[in-house]
């Protein structure tokens, strides 16, 4: 009797299992054909999207009209204009050096003195004079050195008035020109950025380095805490574009060699869009064809998209 009644127990819960298993069978393939009915909302509805996918989250920005540069970077140094070597007249031995690096030095002033006695000779010590007023930047030689005509006493510079030295690459030589605006960054200073003007392009390439010697000056107010010897970055600016329309950089994305992005219309609808870009900075590129001035174009969350998507704009 017990026996029989565990037989049927068992069977009743396995046929409960099987109904169960049929059931999700039912209801799983039911929910794959037929999203629509149970996404919570009908496509186009609150939260809802097309063909029952939820509205993707981006964030927009107009096409605006602005002006863009196009700069290169280079690694330049901050030099005093007016730097002199001061040479004695005569050879021999220094017999004193009246100066020290960072010394003021009036022009005309004497800076060290040279012995050019000879063995068996005796002849008065001759003067070593600065040719120019300045502070002493350093000083080659040392005392008891022999020297000719032809070595550098001491080295003497005008620091009131300062220049950034670099060389600009072959390729962008041609836009190297007086005036042309550029920033600088000193390594001794970051985070500041300082402005600066072509002031001198030479005329010729470095041969061996195919680069072309140019020199900044400084523009607006000295500033006192940058000094010669300085290591210095420089943004030069090698063409400028006013008037354009832009997007944010990050709203193109490349596929396969061209660009495109994704614009939104007043139904909340991405469409995609391909477009020509032209010049570019850290922030900005030009639109060079493709887009119109005003349009709303996605500039966050894109990657996400596919044409025809439903979307949300967050601020």
């Amino acid at each position: 009797m017990r026996k029989n009644i565990s037989r049927v127990i068992v069977t009743i819960v396995i046929v409960c299992l099987i109904l169960t298993i049929i059931g999700l069978g039912v209801r799983t393939y039911y929910l794959k054909n037929h999203p629509s009915q149970t996404s919570g909302n009908a496509a186009g509805g609150p939260g809802g999207g097309r063909n029952g996918r939820n509205a993707i989250t981006v964030r927009v920005t107009p096409v605006a009209q602005d002006t863009i540069e196009n700069s290169v970077r280079l690694n330049g140094d901050v030099l005093a204009v007016n730097q002199v070597s001061i040479f004695p007249t005569v050879g021999g031995k220094i017999t004193q050096t009246l100066y020290q690096v960072g010394d003021r030095v009036n022009r005309g002033a004497v800076v060290a003195t040279v012995d050019p006695s000879r063995p068996g000779e005796v002849f008065s010590e001759s003067p070593v004079v600065s040719t120019i007023g300045g502070y002493v930047l350093s000083t080659p030689v040392l005392l008891g050195d022999t020297v000719s005509t032809q070595t550098a006493v001491i080295v003497v510079g005008d620091l009131s008035s300062l220049v950034i030295e670099t060389f600009v690459p072959e390729r962008f030589s041609n836009a190297a020109r007086r005036g042309l605006a550029a920033q600088i960054f000193l390594e001794a200073l970051p985070g500041e950025i300082f402005t600066a003007a072509v002031e001198e392009v030479s005329p010729v390439l470095d041969p061996a380095s195919r680069t072309l010697r140019i020199r900044l000056r400084f523009t607006g107010e000295r500033d006192e805490r940058i000094k010669a010897g300085m290591f210095a970055t420089v943004s030069l600016v090698t063409n400028t574009r006013r008037d354009i329309p832009v997007i944010r950089r990050e709203s193109a994305i490349n596929t396969y060699g061209s660009w495109i992005v994704f614009t939104v219309n007043e139904q909340n609808i991405a469409s995609r869009r391909e477009i020509s870009l032209g010049l570019e900075n850290e922030e900005f590129v030009e639109v060079v064809s493709g887009l119109e001035l005003g349009e709303i174009v996605v500039s966050a969350g894109q990657n996400f998209l596919t044409d025809g998507d439903l979307v949300r704009i967050v601020e």
